[in-house]
Formats: structure tokens, sequence, C-alpha cells
């Protein structure tokens, strides 16, 4: 992602209705299928990408929560949030032995990377047997527009394309779901109409279409809907992909 977008996330992600409407639907999924620990030990959770670190705050509730970051700047704005378990990683593998973690989120981080076949193989390995990934990527190349850019996207992606990636090296699914469904045919919409020039150095932030106010908030509400019916079910369109993942003992 640019560099300059982080300080711009840092601000807004406890409010913006995008960032609160995908919190919220992560929770409910890891709420409804996270194991007990027979063993009465603390969970251990890696958040790899934990960009400014609002979500290592949350998934703190479910155990130890440590964050890796390639940026050095997201890391210094997750000291600045006061979330200090974080260190910066540029380059696989990851500094973890076998078997670490029972819980890895990766939201909306693969698809930055080129080869993210490598890099779920990566994460099964620091996956104790018997763990769980979590993660979420952008659906649909249509949808590709200037957030595609400034994010530094590689691709966008189908719910089959996700489930043939994680049985490949070695996941089995526990859910797959699109989201952000009630709110695709708008946002669709403006992908396609707004004006979008590849490679401008004037491309602007889709995050800077809501200001805090009365749409802002009307926005979080309808996609806050979403959170339980993704908990109980899979949907069959959207703009993002939610997929739950375990190792196998």
């Amino acid at each position: 992602m640019k560099k300059e977008f982080y300080a711009e996330y840092f601000k807004i992600e406890d409010k913006h209705w995008w960032f609160v409407g995908r919190r919220n639907i992560f929770l409910r999924v890891l709420d409804k299928y996270l194991p007990e620990l027979a063993d009465g030990r603390e969970r251990r959770i890696l958040d790899m990408g934990c960009g400014t670190g609002t979500m290592l705050k949350y998934l703190s509730r479910y155990g130890r929560a440590q964050g890796v970051d390639t940026d050095e700047g997201a890391v210094q704005f997750c000291h600045e949030r006061g979330v200090h378990d974080v260190q910066q990683v540029g380059e696989m593998p990851l500094p973890f032995d076998d078997g670490t973690f029972d819980l890895v989120t990766a939201l909306d981080v693969v698809e930055h990377i080129e080869d993210d076949r490598s890099t779920l193989r990566e994460l099964h390995r620091i996956i104790r047997p018997g763990g769980m990934l979590m993660i979420s990527v952008p659906a649909y190349r249509f949808l590709w527009g200037a957030q595609d850019e400034i994010s530094h996207h590689k691709r966008r992606y189908t719910a089959a394309e996700v489930r043939e990636r994680m049985l490949e090296v070695g996941f089995k699914i526990r859910r797959l779901s699109y989201f952000n469904t009630f709110l695709f045919p708008p946002i669709a919409g403006i992908r396609l109409l707004r004006p979008y020039k590849p490679g401008s150095a004037t491309l602007k932030s889709d995050f800077t279409m809501t200001k805090p106010g009365p749409a802002n908030t009307i926005l979080g509400k309808v996609f806050a809907l979403e959170a339980p019916l993704v908990q109980k079910a899979n949907l069959p369109f959207g703009v993002s992909i939610l997929c739950l993942a375990y190792k196998p003992q």
C-alpha cells in the first residue's frame, strides 16, 4: 500500500463504516467457530499484515495476539495505538517455529503478494494442527479500480479461486462466503462508472468518498446487518470474500 495511506487508515479505522462493518463480521465468525483449547493454555494468535493495529486490539479477546507487517511506519502506528507486540517482517519465511499459532489472520493481505500460494503454505507451516486461518480478500476482477492500485493489489478473487488455493496448500475449509453483499450494487456501480486512469499520480482512496456523518452511520448500519447472516450462512456474492479454514490434525 502507498505509505501515505497508513496515516489515513490510522485516523479512520475505528469509525469508517467499511472498517467497522468488516470487523464485526470477522469477530462474529470467530465467536462461533474458534474452539476451546482442551489443555487450558493461552491461545496464540498472529495477525499477518496487521497495518496500524486496530484488529489486534480486538483479537486480544481470544488470547495472546501479536502482529507482523512489512512496513516500518505501520509498526510505528501500532505502537502509537498502544499495541506493542508487533514486529516488522520484510521477507519470508516468517520468524516463527512450525506449529506456533492457534489462530492466524491475514485480512486483506494475500492479494498484495505476488506468490500468494507460497504465503499460504508459510501460514500453514506456523499454525498448529487443529489451528485456524482466517483470510479476507477483494472479490471479482471486474471491480478493479483506483483503490486496488493505491493498495498495491496483485489480483482480486472469486470464492472458487480462494477454495482452490486453500485446499492446495493443505487447509480444510470451515466457512467460505462473500460479504459486503447488501452494498454490492452501489459499490459496483461506482467502481464501473467512476473515472479511473491506471497509473495516475492523482488516485484518490475510496475512503475519501465517505466522511463522518449521517451517510457513514447509515452505511455502517446496513453493513452491520450482514454480520449475523455471515455467521450462519455463506452469501452468494459481494465486494469481498471471507474464508475460515483449519489445519487438519
